[in-house]
């Protein structure tokens, strides 16, 4: 089993913890990374194949996605072994025994991510009172409904623009994972004046090199439809998906989906990351060889989180977009002048960035990244 010391650095992880009840075939997995600033805000993931090193690697980049957004919370992930479209009752059950816990682990702070949402947070909130992307009933502000997610990568494109050479009215787009993230993405970057000329959920996608109806799109997809089976477009693969010629595409579903084996067919100049860590180390930096700027995930994809910390503050859910322009914009376009001006890649220049903040917070706690609050050890 993998511990802690498989990933540990100056910067964490805090802790990592199994949790495993074989009466309820239970089995989940809780990174708490680097709390610096605060207690660590990260989402609740959901799938069969998940892993403690993934986990990590998602709670790493929870950690440099808060930091990056100045916000007073440290990075975390929490991942649960199952089927998401598993029965609700079962999901029900599994989810709030989870959280039960996890319930003495008050420096993590639970928020939906892939096959966890607002209901779910409820449930979490429920039992121990720690989650962030609730209901509205329950006074949240229900990030993957209003498309916090989407709208924060939309930003980060508007701000990229700049860099890439061409106008977003008429631009080409192709989502990679057509869930909460990828369709409000392509939703506010379409009335812009782009084109969603392809997209692909987990059975597969359509083209439509005119582009997608769209709205008939999201009605197809909401009458419980799968994006392969859409009228208005051909069928494809998801590694035909690649290939597809656009201007921007969008990883927004699982890990490392572009690699080094395939990173080659991609035939875009943006790729703005919506999903967490959907490219290897490896990939992105021969895509950044071969001139395709890559907006690093925890750059473009922060506005999930931005909402989960005003939610968690008490803000209304009004101020909650401008909020997430001004921060995801600001941090893009810093990112890329920082690339430019030193002749780096955005993500080697998002990490400097995001780890200049973090060690500044650690430099004022007793304890660094250990610290969780005042007189706690």
């Amino acid at each position: 089993m993998e511990s802690a010391f498989d990933f540990a650095d100056d910067l964490g992880p805090v802790k990592i913890i199994h949790v495993h009840e074989p009466r309820m075939a239970l089995r989940g997995i809780l990174v708490v990374d680097n709390v610096a600033t605060g207690p660590a805000i990260g989402g609740l993931r959901m799938a069969p194949d998940v892993s403690t090193a993934e986990c990590f690697r998602l709670a790493r980049a929870m950690t440099l996605k808060n930091a990056a957004a100045g916000l007073p919370h440290g990075g975390g992930k929490s991942v649960l072994f199952g089927d998401p479209k598993m029965p609700v009752a079962r999901k029900e059950e599994l989810i709030r025994a989870f959280a039960q816990a996890l319930r003495g682990e008050d420096m993590y702070i639970f928020g939906p991510d892939m096959g966890t949402d607002e209901r779910c947070m409820a449930w979490v909130r429920d039992e121990i009172g720690r989650a962030i992307g609730l209901p509205r009933v329950l006074g949240g502000i229900p990030l993957d409904e209003i498309g916090a997610t989407g709208w924060g990568i939309a930003q980060a494109v508007a701000a990229a623009l700049p860099y890439c050479g061409f106008d977003l009215a008429g631009a080409r787009v192709v989502v990679q994972g057509f869930g909460a993230v990828g369709r409000h993405a392509a939703h506010f970057l379409v009335a812009e004046g782009a084109q969603l000329v392809a997209c692909a959920d987990s059975g597969g996608g359509t083209h439509h090199p005119g582009g997608l109806d769209l709205a008939a799109l999201m009605a197809h997809k909401a009458g419980g439809l799968g994006v392969r089976e859409f009228p208005g477009g051909t069928p494809v693969s998801a590694e035909e998906l690649l290939a597809i010629p656009c201007d921007i595409w969008i990883p927004a579903a699982r890990p490392d989906v572009i690699n080094e084996s395939n990173q080659h067919r991609l035939a875009t100049r943006l790729v703005p990351q919506g999903a967490n860590i959907p490219i290897t180390a490896a990939a992105e930096d021969a895509l950044h060889r071969r001139g395709v700027l890559c907006l690093p995930d925890f750059i473009a994809n922060a506005g999930g989180v931005i909402c989960g910390a005003l939610e968690h503050r008490g803000a209304a859910e009004s101020q909650v977009f401008a909020v997430i322009a001004e921060k995801i914009r600001a941090n893009t376009e810093h990112t890329l002048a920082r690339a430019r001006d030193r002749q780096i890649a955005p993500r080697t220049a998002a990490v400097e960035m995001a780890v200049e903040r973090l060690r500044a917070a650690m430099a004022l706690r007793r304890f660094g990244s250990f610290s969780t609050a005042p007189g706690r050890r």
